[in-house]
């Protein structure tokens, strides 16, 4: 396979950094199920789910180990502040451990920073209240590199715990060198995810390697088996 990952790696270092993506518009509460199933069947980190999915969601991934994410304000960012509180605080009542959620990105186009900052910081501290992560998308195709680094240094002082390059739905997939950028600028708290675009094995490790510990992804399945043959494969050949 060629795959760039050291041989210390495990099944558990790959699965762990995927949160299985449930989200597009048209699924069915079957598929939503059939997602969940994969997420519990591979043992990733989470899945993410429609907030209208979320309370399903929670019951079928109970003792399973793997974490319910939803999302607020997705994927445009631009509700009100009191909005986007009063659906965080909802969620996470209703057990989503992950919340996703994006840069009021009409806010940080304009420089109003503050407004940004200060939104995410009450996020922050709603998620943190109820034991839950906050995740927050840049939407970085729409950011020019000053912006990028004003965003990285708008979610370190405001305590988020992951800065994410993209969604599925803006103008870009995400980049090694917007991941290396926020690696470096968001500081050791602020962990990094990346989405949009995460579609095989050599993707997972290549954001890894760029220092990312958590995708986004549709393409569970295939990535985490690719991964198994890849660590079969090396098993055969120290034994050989």
């Amino acid at each position: 396979m060629g795959t760039p990952a050291g041989p210390q790696l495990s099944y558990e270092d790959i699965a762990l950094m995927i949160e299985h993506s449930v989200l597009r518009p048209e699924l069915s509460e079957e598929d939503v199920r059939t997602g969940c199933e994969i997420a519990r069947e591979y043992r990733v980190a989470s899945v993410s789910v429609r907030p209208s999915d979320v309370d399903l969601a929670v019951r079928w991934m109970e003792g399973s180990g793997v974490l319910v994410a939803s999302v607020v304000s997705f994927p445009h960012g631009s509700a009100t502040t009191a909005v986007k509180l009063y659906e965080t605080r909802d969620l996470v009542r209703r057990g989503v451990k992950e919340i996703d959620t994006v840069l009021n990105l009409g806010k940080m186009i304009s420089r109003q920073f503050q407004y940004v900052e200060m939104e995410l910081q009450q996020m922050a501290q709603a998620c943190h209240d109820a034991g839950a992560a906050l995740k927050v998308a840049f939407e970085n195709g729409y950011l020019s590199e000053d912006l990028k680094t004003i965003a990285c240094k708008i979610c370190k002082r405001a305590e988020i715990d992951y800065a994410r390059t993209s969604t599925p739905f803006g103008p870009a997939a995400y980049s090694l060198d917007d991941i290396r950028l926020m690696r470096r600028l968001c500081g050791d708290r602020v962990k990094i995810k990346a989405s949009g675009g995460v579609r095989t094995l050599n993707d997972v490790l290549a954001v890894r390697e760029a220092g990312c510990v958590r995708v986004g992804t549709i393409a569970t399945v295939s990535i985490l088996e690719a991964w198994k043959m890849e660590l079969a494969a090396r098993k055969t050949a120290r034994v050989t």
